[in-house]
């Protein structure tokens, strides 16, 4: 059996609707008296992370208002409680179980850096709720109570490196904050480069709320690197562009694979810095679908004409409605109800980056591969995209190379 849920062809931004702040974060649809089923919202609202995880917050709530103005889930409507994590994974932890335990949340969408997300998985298994996390990430897991809607290793890491590797790359200099993602991809990457024949000349992390980079900008400069692949996130890469762009450097002396820069931090860094530097994510602004277009309208129309989409964005938006398509196949918003349906049936989306569905068995979802450039307007170009949507292989089973590629905690 397969089960799509398609996009609107008319997005309705009903304020009406709009949830309305009560209290401690508590929010409210309608005051009809309608049912309604209770959500949790959990990113960085403060700290290094905000940046990132705001944009992620209002395409969620963008979703909700969607889904409630047209109807509901089950017949009811969609409430959310909100927590900031603050950019700590403790907090998180914290955050995650007051949501569960005292708001009793059906289900909750958060978290960004892998770190936040380690700190919530036991909870969310303990509790047998479940979580839906939207950004790219390193892969080497996989649960039951979570769903993981943005890339798998093999749907950005891997295929990033075999493109520039194609393109005659062979000196990488690897760049990362020092937490989990970083350090996995990067023993990914080392394992892929020395079966491809090439070399890593350097690999350096940063704290997370590290703002000066000369250091690691002197042991790139020599290092005779001919890319760097970057896995900073939050205000570190704000900070490490604007210095090489003291340093007068661009594309052109110091290309940058990014995995974490999508167009929110273009907009901050600058494209003007950012420009011909290339990532690799699934989804961009330019994407072409109708699909994306309404989406790229409505995102507009809900927090102004300055504001641009992204991939963590649209997979945030893609996971509250993936979440009500299963709740739809499944008669309920129990937790183990709507696991049991996403693992008996094939649940798809029409999505702004094209069709998506959940493997039932990792609870990942294929996805289009697309490698981009920066370009002078602060948007992202599509280079390059695979032909059709990628199997997830969070653990890269299919991979000699990465056999003794170990997760990290």
């Amino acid at each position: 059996m397969k089960v799509k849920c398609i996009i609107p062809a008319i997005l309705a931004f009903a304020m009406c609707l709009s949830l309305i702040s009560c209290g401690s974060g508590a929010k409210e649809t309608t005051s009809s008296g309608g049912e309604t089923v209770t959500v949790g919202l959990l990113h960085s609202l403060t700290g290094s992370m905000a940046i990132s995880e705001e944009a992620v917050r209002d395409a969620e709530v963008l979703a909700i208002n969607e889904i409630n103005a047209a109807g509901g889930v089950n017949g009811a409507q969609i409430v959310y409680v909100e927590e900031d994590g603050a950019s700590e994974p403790s907090t998180f932890a914290t955050k995650a179980e007051k949501l569960i335990d005292e708001n009793k949340v059906k289900t909750v969408f958060g978290c960004w850096t892998s770190s936040s997300r380690k700190a919530v998985k036991s909870i969310f298994e303990e509790y047998g709720n479940l979580l839906w996390y939207p950004v790219q990430y390193e892969g080497m897991e996989s649960s039951s109570n979570i769903v993981y809607t943005g890339a798998a290793p093999n749907q950005q890491i891997v295929p990033a490196i075999e493109y520039l590797v194609n393109q005659g790359y062979t000196k990488f200099f690897l760049m990362g904050s020092d937490y989990v993602f970083p350090r996995t991809a990067n023993e990914i990457i080392n394992a892929q480069l020395a079966d491809a024949g090439a070399e890593v000349v350097g690999e350096e992390y940063a704290d997370m709320n590290q703002t000066d980079f000369s250091s690691i900008i002197a042991k790139i400069e020599a290092s005779g690197c001919d890319v760097i692949v970057n896995t900073l996130n939050g205000t570190g890469n704000v900070s490490f562009f604007k210095q090489i762009a003291e340093k007068n450097y661009t594309a052109e002396d110091y290309m940058t694979m990014s995995f974490s820069i999508a167009e929110e931090e273009v907009t901050t860094i600058g494209a003007d810095i950012l420009k011909g530097h290339m990532v690799s994510w699934n989804y961009y602004e330019t994407t072409d679908t109708a699909a994306n277009e309404a989406f790229v309208t409505a995102y507009k129309e809900a927090y102004g004409e300055n504001r641009v989409t992204s991939d963590p964005v649209e997979a945030a938006y893609d996971a509250v409605y993936l979440w009500k398509a299963a709740c739809e196949v499944a008669g309920s918003f129990e937790p183990e109800d709507v696991i049991a349906a996403m693992e008996s049936t094939e649940i798809s989306y029409e999505a702004p980056e094209g069709t998506i569905t959940i493997d039932g068995e990792s609870h990942h979802c294929y996805k289009k591969v697309r490698i981009g450039v920066v370009n002078d307007g602060g948007l992202i170009d599509e280079i390059y995209a695979t032909p059709d949507a990628v199997k997830p292989d969070p653990y890269l089973t299919s991979y000699g190379w990465a056999a003794e590629v170990q997760p990290l905690s």
